[in-house]
């Protein structure tokens, strides 16, 4: 008789050779090729013997040879693990530290596509405190951790089993109706029908890609733009064409030249652009709304940053406040806690039976424990109290911000005052590189985002994005001391170069 363990031991019975030493050969083998790695936990004798059928002693004689051969060391009340073993003359079976599988040649060309690939800048090698307005999310003594707990302390003690189900696909319906009032207070007027709700943002612009958008189709974007958006289209084999903005936002004077079917889908952020902060004026959305009509293109609006208003003046109504064919994606990420993962598309009904069904294909529905908490987080006015006391505190950060840029930085740089979200961009001149002003600041421990991080096409975007809303008032004042100073030197060595090579000068 042949018994097979998970791990693939196989011991047979009418073999000549004894069973500990068939066991501690299998073990040894699957060691030095590398089956089992340096510090994997063996099962326990009694569990191993159980799935081999054997007796327990032959598996403790197997481990005794194997110790005492190199291949393992037992710790009493811990177990026994591989140990590193290196062979000593050359075999067939001697690991190479590369996979028998060629994996790069298996790989879809995504893995390989322009954008996929972008890290965050580090300032590792940065000898001083390092300062990060990279991130874009709350300090953590904004996050309402308290108040949230108090709200899964109670749906899971009221609604029990309930909330470890798997919920409806479109949502818990508790969820959605909140959903509801909550944009219907901002002036975006659903119903709960209207309302998917999603993994995060993310989720939505992936499933929103996937209705949408065939290889090859072209897909018109800001050009300096989300990267979870160009990557959610990359993803789906899109042509990515950029379309450039002005102070009032995307511009229709580029949209124009595209023609009914010569776009899939236009996606935009209208309250806040990620990274520049712009904000669309009310004009340029009901041009933008327009030209949707004429060509019957599709628009996505991206209002990830709801509620974060920092001026007294409220933005103008939303793209899908004016029309109901907008889809329209929306999160609590930025203004509750990223770690949250809850988000939700706005779409009308055609559109969303097939995302509803796409959802189920992609992960069957969003955590109902999540759904109950956050519900019970918006009923009981928790987002309001939230954002009456966070909204005071990021003004203050953005106030003490810009006051320290308007003393620190050269004359050549300028920044927009932020009326909206937790990003402030920094208009850099065209004789300076971004990426190169982004890693001398991490070498000063200030972490920021170049705009080329956010880049569509090849070609620079002379600005830096920088966030706000995660550290103090006085490391946000070092940061745009610190940021002075990069930049002073950059510029003053630009100059040295110019007037030494005349010659080169435009």
């Amino acid at each position: 008789m042949v018994h097979r363990p998970s791990f693939g031991i196989t011991l047979d019975t009418s073999s000549q050779d004894p069973l500990f030493q068939q066991l501690f050969e299998q073990i040894a083998i699957r060691i030095h090729d590398g089956t089992l790695p340096s510090g994997f936990r063996l099962p326990p004798t009694r569990e191993l013997a159980k799935d081999v059928g054997t007796h327990r002693n032959t598996v403790v004689r197997a481990y005794a040879e194997l110790e005492s051969a190199g291949f393992v060391r037992s710790t009493v009340g811990r177990g026994t693990f591989v140990e590193r073993v290196r062979s000593t003359k050359a075999t067939s079976r001697e690991p190479t530290g590369e996979s028998h599988i060629p994996w790069a040649s298996r790989l879809t060309s995504i893995a390989h596509a322009e954008g996929m690939h972008r890290p965050p800048p580090s300032a590792l090698g940065s000898s001083r405190e390092i300062i990060d307005l990279y991130r874009m999310q709350p300090s953590d003594d904004l996050l309402p951790h308290d108040n949230f707990r108090r709200c899964i302390d109670h749906v899971m003690r009221t609604r029990g089993a309930e909330t470890m189900r798997y919920s409806p696909v479109e949502g818990v319906r508790r969820l959605r109706q909140a959903v509801v009032e909550d944009l219907t207070r901002q002036g975006v007027p659903i119903t709960e029908d209207d309302v998917l709700i999603t993994n995060g943002s993310q989720q939505a612009l992936d499933l929103l890609a996937r209705l949408l958008v065939e290889p090859d189709d072209a897909v018109g974007i800001d050009r300096a733009v989300y990267t979870g958006a160009s990557q959610a289209f990359i993803m789906a084999r899109a042509k990515l064409i950029a379309i450039a903005s002005d102070r009032q936002g995307m511009s229709t004077a580029r949209l124009a030249a595209y023609g009914r079917g010569d776009l899939r889908v236009v996606y935009t952020m209208p309250n806040q652009s990620n990274p520049t902060g712009a904000r669309m004026s009310l004009e340029r959305r009901k041009e933008i709304l327009d030209w949707s009509r004429v060509t019957q293109t599709p628009l996505i609006e991206d209002d990830y940053a709801a509620d974060l208003v920092l001026s007294d003046v409220p933005p103008p109504p939303a793209l899908r406040a004016l029309d109901r064919d907008v889809l329209y994606v929306g999160t609590f990420s930025k203004r509750l806690m990223p770690g949250l993962r809850v988000g939700y598309i706005v779409a009308p009904p055609d559109v969303m039976r097939s995302l509803t069904a796409i959802k189920r294909g992609t992960d069957l529905s969003t955590s109902p424990l999540m759904q109950f908490a956050l519900a019970e987080f918006l009923e009981r006015g928790y987002l309001r109290a939230h954002l009456n006391r966070t909204l005071p505190i990021y003004r203050k950060k953005r106030d003490a911000l810009e006051n320290a840029l308007a003393k620190h930085l050269p004359k050549d740089v300028h920044f927009r005052h932020v009326e909206h979200g937790v990003t402030l961009w920094l208009e850099l001149p065209a004789q300076v590189s971004a990426d190169a002003i982004a890693a001398a600041a991490a070498r000063e421990g200030v972490v920021v985002a170049a705009g080329t991080t956010f880049a569509v096409e090849h070609g620079p975007i002379h600005g830096l994005r920088i966030v706000f809303s995660r550290e103090s008032e006085n490391r946000l004042i070092e940061a745009a001391k610190r940021l002075g100073q990069v930049l002073d030197k950059a510029l003053r060595a630009k100059t040295r170069t110019t007037e030494e090579s005349p010659a080169l000068s435009p």
